[in-house]
């Protein structure tokens, strides 16, 4: 855990250099696109920036570089052939670059995958004086207990979601006030190391450092979710290529986060095995076509399938609208069902406002909403990304939901347990730092 701690607080304080430099990338590797966002920030400390710790109220930024490729070597979100990721991740860092005009050495990233696991932690301690201090914030986020999350896991996230002095639970920012007793809520999320390490690796290999990783599902929600939401609770469904995401939102914290092995690539392959097609054919014909509502014009709206076989016969078919429906809806509403479970299991019905936000690219199939509404629930809306200072058009879509959210997070970021020194009592043994605090304490 030590370990870990260390690498996480040398990413930070990657972040914190790269954004007195002033130019930090972020990068979202999807399954079926890579995005990369080159940012400058002006320095100009936002006012409106709420939060605890180290990094609340961080400058305001615009984007001056964008570029998007497609995904290769990439499945489930997961890397899985190294050199074909790490030529994708530097033809889109490159473009970017060279739309920005200028190099960038740090990036951020997200991805999804890699099996997300959430775990609601809760520690106290009394406190030494009478107000609390920073050093308290670290003793109580130490004090939390631990569970055992298994070999082969790594804690991507820990964020303090919930602050409790004596009797008086709800608070954001516990610091200067007085009590005898600390308590906090924290939410934990864990994924598979390897796919951390095949990430950092692969960034590694394009010549650029790491500043920092994150979940899509979360980055997804931070952008796509309004203020409202995120305070009165909602879930937000993040639709990629090959994985769905599900973030839970209450009191502006994430404090839930899954993803479904499913996404729209398997749409466009059952629309390849049923119509016999090539996939890049398929992933065409649901671009335009696609839908998951049929209506008694789809049976006669006919659809050119095409085709370069030479076989004449077999590239003028042609399908109507209502059997294209046919094959996407059943593989739609499977998704949606198994997001439905992952809800249901992080008791999702019992949180004050049940608002359900789809986005990603796989949000955009005509109809979603509507299915979505009788599989999940009713409230159920279409989100697109928060509007970003100098954002191209072409990447406002909600395709774009993770990279802007990405944006969001690393001039904003939620306050982590990583943002805190580590209590001296928490260290190693033999640690330095420990014999100081006896000689301190003791003469």
């Amino acid at each position: 855990m030590i370990e870990l701690y260390e690498t996480q607080r040398a990413m930070r304080n990657m972040r914190k250099a790269a954004m007195q430099r002033g130019v930090v990338a972020v990068l979202d590797v999807g399954t079926s696109k890579i995005a990369c966002l080159v940012l400058r920030f002006d320095g100009s400390p936002r006012l409106d920036a709420e939060g605890i710790g180290s990094m609340a109220g961080q400058a305001g930024f615009r984007v001056i570089g964008a570029a998007t490729t497609r995904s290769r070597g990439v499945r489930f979100g997961e890397i899985s052939a190294m050199q074909e990721t790490e030529r994708a991740i530097r033809t889109a860092v490159q473009a970017a670059q060279k739309m920005a005009n200028i190099r960038v050495d740090h990036i951020i990233a997200c991805f999804s995958g890699a099996g997300p696991r959430s775990y609601g932690l809760a520690g106290s301690v009394d406190l030494e004086g009478n107000v609390v201090t920073e050093q308290d914030i670290s003793r109580v986020l130490s004090a939390c207990d631990v569970p055992d999350y298994g070999d082969g896991r790594e804690v991507l996230h820990a964020q303090p979601v919930n602050f409790a002095l004596d009797h008086r639970s709800g608070l954001i920012d516990p610091r200067g006030q007085l009590g005898q007793t600390l308590a906090t809520d924290m939410h934990m999320l864990t994924v598979d190391a390897a796919a951390v390490q095949n990430l950092a690796h692969c960034v590694k290999r394009c010549d650029l450092e790491l500043a920092g990783v994150a979940s899509s599902a979360y980055m997804a929600g931070v952008s796509s979710l309004v203020e409202d939401e995120q305070e009165l609770g909602a879930a937000c469904i993040d639709l990629g290529g090959g994985t769905a995401g599900i973030s839970i939102f209450i009191k502006k914290h994430m404090i839930y986060a899954d993803s479904v092995r499913m996404g729209g690539d398997h749409v466009t392959s059952d629309i390849s095995k049923g119509l016999s097609v090539p996939t890049a054919t398929a992933e065409r014909i649901k671009t335009f076509y696609g839908g998951v509502v049929a209506t008694g014009m789809d049976d006669r709206e006919m659809i050119e399938i095409g085709g370069d076989t030479g076989d004449y016969e077999h590239d003028r078919r042609r399908v109507s609208r209502a059997e294209l429906i046919g094959i996407m809806r059943p593989r739609v509403e499977e998704i949606l069902e198994e997001v439905r479970a992952r809800l249901d299991a992080a008791g999702f019905e019992h949180l004050p406002s049940q608002q359900i936000v789809l986005t990603g690219g796989g949000s955009q199939i005509p109809g979603l909403d509507g299915l979505a509404s009788r599989i999940l629930g009713q409230q159920v809306r279409l989100g697109r990304p928060l509007r970003v200072h100098g954002l191209p058009q072409a990447a406002t879509g909600a395709g774009f939901a993770s990279a802007v959210g990405l944006c969001l997070f690393a001039a904003n970021p939620q306050d982590e347990w990583w943002d805190f020194d580590l209590p001296v009592d928490r260290y190693p043994a033999r640690s330095l730092k420990r014999a100081v605090k006896w000689f301190k304490d003791n003469w």
